[in-house]
């Protein structure tokens, strides 16, 4: 079997289509959509891969069987009938291809967390995050006792609650304005955090929002020390290779990873050798130098990520998280 992702493509196709001839047209769409994701989240964020793959196969088993509308929690699957599986399989499980869409295109974005603080700790966070939300979400349930109530499938939990280092963490790199209204570079994800919300109806959707955004909102203080928990490291190890990390990503380039991995006199050598075709060097502004040092990484690093940039402060943050070694 070919190793890049367009060979893991054929044979997926071929094998799933075999045993599901009854497949329609939108669930072939949610594969190739799959199948895109998993060729094109980066090698440095494998819990990112293997929940993506995990949310995607899941949306499109119940999809392919029929079940969306059938997807959910509501009082009397966990209180009356005991359908506790209900629980797992919402926490991974979209009800509906649009929200598949833009679900899986947030959690690809926000693997920039798993660059930064490294893969075993974001699956504590990403397990605190759908714990805490769930438990939330069931506690509303049964303070309201309403039948009529039935919250939307899917990993809300994690996606919302990764929008609370998103508006701490992530910097402000361009704003612009559109007939008088004022927006940046990060609108854009917050624009598809609130189409994840109105495609499902905000009436099954808000709650599961707001409790994931409260899950992060008790993480990011550090309440019992939850930022410093860790998994084993067989665990973390295992979920790696569950990930398929041989799926024929080329590597990065040297001189992709100089800054902060290897001595300095290294990276001028790799510079010499490779020069980066920029046709003038700009020297960066001292506030964008400011703004990464702030986030902690460090001073000669920043200024040459954002040289190597060209002073766009995002792509530079992109290119230290990067080099950090994990």
């Amino acid at each position: 079997m070919n190793g890049g992702p367009s060979g893991f493509s054929t044979y997926f196709f071929k094998f799933f289509l075999s045993k599901h001839a009854y497949i329609d047209q939108l669930n072939l769409n949610l594969l190739f959509f799959l199948v895109f994701l998993v060729g094109h989240v980066t090698d440095n964020a494998p819990v990112t891969r293997a929940f993506v793959i995990a949310c995607a196969l899941f949306t499109v088993f119940f999809g392919i069987q029929g079940r969306f509308n059938k997807l959910g929690l509501s009082y009397q699957d966990i209180f009356q009938n005991f359908r506790l599986w209900r629980l797992i399989v919402s926490g991974f499980s979209f009800s509906s291809a649009p929200e598949l869409m833009f679900g899986l295109y947030l959690l690809y974005y926000f693997r920039v967390f798993e660059r930064q603080i490294g893969s075993n700790k974001y699956s504590v966070f990403i397990l605190f995050s759908i714990t805490v939300s769930f438990l939330f979400e069931v506690l509303t349930l049964a303070l309201l006792k309403d039948p009529a109530m039935k919250l939307t499938s899917g990993p809300y939990g994690l996606i919302f609650a990764s929008f609370v280092p998103f508006y701490f963490d992530i910097p402000v790199s361009t704003r612009f304005r559109v007939f008088g209204v004022h927006f940046s570079d990060k609108s854009f994800i917050y624009l598809a955090g609130l189409q994840v919300l109105l495609i499902s109806s905000l009436n099954r959707s808000l709650l599961p929002g707001m409790c994931g955004i409260l899950a992060g909102s008790l993480y990011r203080p550090n309440f019992f020390r939850i930022r410093k928990a860790k998994f084993p490291e067989f665990i973390t190890s295992f979920f790696s290779r569950l990930s398929l990390p041989s799926m024929g990503n080329p590597p990065a380039a040297p001189s992709r990873n100089v800054l902060g991995s290897i001595p300095s006199h290294a990276g001028r050598q790799a510079e010499s050798n490779y020069p980066l075709p920029v046709p003038s060097t700009i020297e960066p502004p001292e506030d964008s130098i400011a703004m990464l040092v702030s986030m902690g990484f460090d001073r000669n690093s920043a200024r040459q990520a954002l040289v190597q940039a060209r002073n766009d402060i995002n792509a530079a943050t992109n290119i230290l998280l990067e080099a950090q070694p994990h």
